[in-house]
């Protein structure tokens, strides 16, 4: 009986082998299955992302390429001839495109660089610091996200100190906008740098200042990358403060493309208002292609806390 047994027993095991042995080797179903949704999802996304951004760009240069005639009702058919070098050459000449560029540049630039440097400032004290009047002051100062300026406080404010419908006074509206913003982005990311490299820097005698320039302000370049592009596709495409601030005594590039469009210039001229609008969008497009791997490091790494 025990020999019987003990044969039985040994058969079993060597059918329950055999039958591990015959199973197909490769990756579960259950797997696969999660895998192929995977792609089949990641597929969906870029196709709809393809579809609402690859449409307007593909109306905006089939239309800035056509003659007025075939441009009157902008649509995606493509044009009889290809004018869009033309009809570029003609807005930057008689859209005064030159004027409004510097214009432009000479609002975005101190802006931006104002903006990120005190807001830098601000969201590294915010992060280090846990008392309760800093938490009162960093809800105060962030709470420029939800709660949106006043244009007559804003003008009434500008006039009072000489400084309205210049660029000065651009500059200060739009660093006390968008310095929240700031703030907000780089106060996570300040959170997740090491406290032990301020400290070390400190005992080798390094000063407030020092320690924030030399070892803060460079690990967060992949944020001030990505809120530097942020910003400036604000500033760049603002016609609204622009137009109630400036008041006409100096123009940017949406604001110059308002005016011409109002005047007449480019009344139906909807050729030329696309090639406008591609020349003005051409500089975003060179500043995120330049900086795009540390504008996606730093949203991600900004969001972690």
């Amino acid at each position: 009986m025990s020999i019987l047994g003990k044969n039985s027993a040994g058969k079993r095991t060597v059918g329950f082998a055999s039958s591990l042995a015959s199973a197909p080797r490769g990756v579960p179903v259950g797997t696969e299955r999660s895998r192929t949704h995977k792609i089949a999802h990641a597929a969906l996304v870029m196709l709809v992302i393809a579809v609402f951004l690859a449409v307007p760009f593909w109306m905006a240069i089939v239309t800035a390429a056509k003659t007025q005639s075939e441009a009157v009702i902008p649509d995606m058919s493509l044009p009889s001839q290809w004018q869009l070098l033309e009809n570029i050459q003609a807005v930057i000449a008689e859209g005064h495109m030159v004027q409004a560029f510097i214009g432009s540049l000479l609002v975005t630039v101190p802006s931006v660089f104002v903006a990120l440097l005190f807001g830098a400032m601000a969201a590294w004290i915010f992060a280090r610091r846990s008392t309760r009047g800093t938490a009162v002051l960093y809800a105060l100062f962030i709470s420029g996200l939800i709660l949106p300026p006043s244009v007559v406080t804003l003008m009434m404010l500008l006039k009072m100190l000489g400084i309205a419908g210049t660029a000065l006074g651009m500059i200060c509206v739009y660093t006390g906008i968008y310095l929240s913003i700031v703030i907000f982005f780089i106060t996570g990311f300040v959170r997740t740098i090491p406290v032990s490299l301020e400290e070390a820097a400190r005992i080798d005698g390094a000063k407030p200042a020092q320690v924030f320039f030399k070892i803060i302000f460079p690990l967060l370049k992949p944020t001030i990358a990505a809120a530097t592009i942020l910003i400036v596709l604000y500033i760049w495409n603002d016609v609204f403060y622009a137009l109630f601030i400036l008041s006409g005594k100096m123009n940017t590039l949406p604001l110059n493309l308002y005016n011409v469009a109002s005047a007449g210039l480019y009344l139906n001229n909807w050729h030329y208002i696309f090639a406008y609008i591609i020349v003005m969008t051409i500089p975003l497009l060179v500043i995120f292609i330049v900086g795009q791997r540390k504008i996606i490091s730093g949203i991600t790494g900004g969001a972690v806390k």
